[in-house]
């Protein structure tokens, strides 16, 4: 008996030894950069002397009084920002203006002197109460540039400069992030500022000395510029990641502002010296302060949701940017649609069908680094394959059929970045379908693909910079994307109608009734030359969900008119394109409607861009039959037309017309006349 048992004895003991794990393939995220990682989502706050003087950029000779929020409540940002699944808010202590949120003992430009709380608040302090309250993380941008210190530009504001970070990042707690701005107003990316107290960005904010300042009062803290030292930023404002996005980069290559940086090292580099992974930023409106003439152009959920996976789903954090109005309040607009954005991600994620599948791996490394691995919540735990194999195939077998429509996978980051390409593919009746070939994983990749019904996936490492390992791998069934259908109208009088999900129909009527799945079904565009009302739903028929009415009232095509004017770009005023605009230097427009025809009144839309110049407030509205004797049909003032840029109607008297001519009389900064689209009412 005994010489049986001794053998199983030894046999068991060695199956039960525990294998090493891999060693790390540098560089490797800090301890910090993993805690910051693990955050994943959190907001960003602009609020500030922008807000109250209505710029992106301050000129630095504002006054203090202007800043007088009526309502502010940085409570009700923890809250929203909490609400919609973020884990922290930086707020901008300084912008480039050099007003300072916090009472500074080193400047008078400050909070300090203004009417807000008698001079007596502090608005950082504020929000650290509020996101203490709320579990919040809490960070601060400081904007390096200044264009209200006298002494920027010479070392007496690097002094001042210091100081004012050791205030911050001493006073007010735990801070968990250090975001500085690369923008400095000299020639380059950022250039065109109206400041002509250049700097070298390269050597004079001593880079080294102040980053080791932040290190001494905020040892868990990363710092955000271009090039790190802990974190990068993407490259762009759209908040987009990159197909490839390494967290790793030649760190001392790159520096803030660099002209070069979005081209060349936005997406990482696979050789890079050290960890710096990407941070994507964006706001929900155009701009980064609140304007009050952006209240209607918030972003869409599906432009919300392209953001979401094209950030997190792509090996980066994101900062989505809330511009906080005059009142110091998240705007209501603002919350309404990022809560759309957090109930999709809920509803997205909701089920992990991974959860119960059964899993093998091709290789593993050995006992504690099992393919199962990859089920649990901790993080710590991860499959591995062995030391140099590359190539490894992971099949995911369900219980059943089932569709799916997402993918995720993690890499364990810990011990560095390693997959350089994959494919998934779904096994159907038809055999094994390639879903995705892609190229790196990091942190996390989400894949969104059309629902494909399957029992089995096979997920495959084709390249890494090491035997690849991962810490999570999941499969969900997103819901589908019901939104209105979007519109299109060119000049022809043809209309296009789309939606994001492929499997969603559209419905529509053009008698004024409100569709439904019995109702006209949209397949290809439809040419609506006449007067007439649209009205349309997106209607998903696997689960009998539509969507809000789009309602549309539509007047005649403009496929006959003629801007008369010898400049070609005046036709963008009537290319039913409402991204395009024409500007004016004799302040008005003349259309050749190319026939006479009755005209009830007059639309105009003004630039829809995002600094929106030339816009008319004054105007006088004039027809003709020849194009040489004209009759004023209107005028007077568009109420409110700078904060709230929409298309404006103007009616009157019937009148027969040929010609018609759109005069301004006055535009809101005193610039030349601009025209995104004009067009004529005939309807009543």
């Amino acid at each position: 008996m005994k010489k049986y048992l001794i053998p199983f004895v030894l046999l068991f003991s060695c199956n039960s030894t525990e294998v090493p794990p891999p060693e790390p393939v540098y560089p490797i995220p800090s301890e910090s950069q993993l805690a910051w990682h693990d955050l994943e989502y959190y907001a960003f706050v602009h609020f500030n002397m922008n807000t109250f003087s209505d710029m992106e950029w301050g000129m630095g000779d504002e006054s203090p009084e202007q800043f007088n929020p009526t309502e502010l409540d940085t409570r009700q940002w923890a809250k929203v920002v909490k609400d919609a699944g973020m884990k922290g808010i930086i707020i901008t202590a300084k912008h480039h203006d050099g007003f300072c949120l916090w009472p500074s003992a080193y400047t008078e430009h400050s909070v300090k002197n203004s009417p807000w709380k008698e001079g007596k608040g502090d608005l950082i302090r504020e929000l650290r109460e509020a996101c203490d309250e709320y579990g919040l993380e809490m960070g601060i941008y400081y904007s390096p540039w200044d264009r209200n210190h006298a002494a920027y530009g010479t070392p007496e504001y690097i002094s001042y400069m210091r100081n004012q970070l050791k205030e911050l990042l001493t006073n007010y707690g735990d801070i968990f992030e250090v975001w500085f701005d690369g923008a400095n107003g000299g020639t380059g990316y950022y250039g065109g500022a109206n400041e002509n107290r250049f700097v070298d960005k390269l050597t004079y904010y001593d880079w080294p000395k102040t980053y080791a300042l932040v290190r001494e009062l905020q040892p868990k803290a990363v710092m955000f510029s271009d090039g790190g030292p802990d974190v990068r930023w993407v490259g762009n404002e759209e908040g987009f990641a990159y197909e490839t996005t390494w967290s790793n980069l030649m760190r001392d290559s790159v520096y803030a502002g660099m002209p070069e940086y979005p081209e060349k090292y936005a997406s990482g580099q696979e050789n890079g010296t050290h960890w710096v992974p990407a941070e994507a930023d964006v706001s929900i409106r155009p701009g980064w302060y609140y304007h009050a003439y952006e209240d209607h152009k918030v972003k869409t959920l599906p432009q919300l949701l392209d953001i979401y996976y094209n950030s997190i789903g792509r090996n980066a954090s994101l900062l989505i940017n809330f511009p906080v109005d005059r009142r110091g309040l998240i705007h209501e607009k603002d919350v309404e649609q990022i809560m759309k954005l957090s109930t999709k991600i809920k509803e997205d994620f909701a089920v992990d069908f991974v959860q119960k599948a059964k899993l093998s791996a091709s290789n593993e490394r050995g006992r504690g680094f099992e393919i199962s691995q990859v089920l649990k919540e901790d993080k710590n735990k991860y499959w591995a394959a062995e030391d140099g194999v590359i190539h490894n195939e992971i099949l995911i077998k369900f219980p059943q059929k089932q569709d799916i429509n997402r993918f995720l996978a993690q890499e364990h980051i810990a011990l560095g970045q390693r997959i350089k390409e994959f494919t998934l593919e779904a096994k159907t009746q038809n055999g094994w379908q390639l879903i995705h070939k892609g190229s790196t994983i990091g942190t996390k990749r989400i894949l969104r693909f059309d629902e494909v019904e399957t029992d089995e996936l096979r997920f495959t490492i084709l390249d890494a910079k090491a035997s690849p390992t991962f810490s999570r791998l999941a499969a969900y069934l997103a819901p589908k994307l019901i939104t209105e259908p979007f519109f299109r109208r060119d000049q022809s009088g043809t209309v296009s109608l789309s939606i994001p999900e492929k499997s969603v129909d559209i419905y529509y009527t053009l008698d004024g009734s409100i569709p439904d799945s019995q109702s006209n079904q949209y397949e290809n565009p439809i040419k609506i030359d006449k007067p007439v009302r649209l009205n349309a739903i997106s209607y998903d028929p696997s689960s009998g969900k539509s969507s809000e009415v789009f309602v549309k009232d539509l007047d005649i095509a403009k496929a006959q008119w003629k801007v008369i004017h010898t400049e070609t770009d005046a036709a963008k005023a009537i290319d039913e394109d409402p991204s395009t605009f024409w500007s004016s230097n004799n302040q008005e427009l003349t259309v050749d409607l190319g026939e006479v025809i009755h005209i009830k009144g007059f639309t105009y839309l003004p630039p829809q861009n995002r600094f929106m110049r030339g816009v008319i407030s004054k105007y006088s509205f004039q027809s003709s039959m020849d194009g040489k004797t004209w009759t004023e049909r209107a005028k007077g003032e568009f109420p409110n037309i700078h904060n709230n840029p929409i298309e404006q109607m103007i009616r009157f008297e019937d009148a027969q017309a040929r010609y018609v001519k759109l005069k301004s009389l006055g535009t809101t900064d005193n610039q030349a006349a601009s025209f995104a689209e004009i067009g004529v009412i005939t309807i009543d």
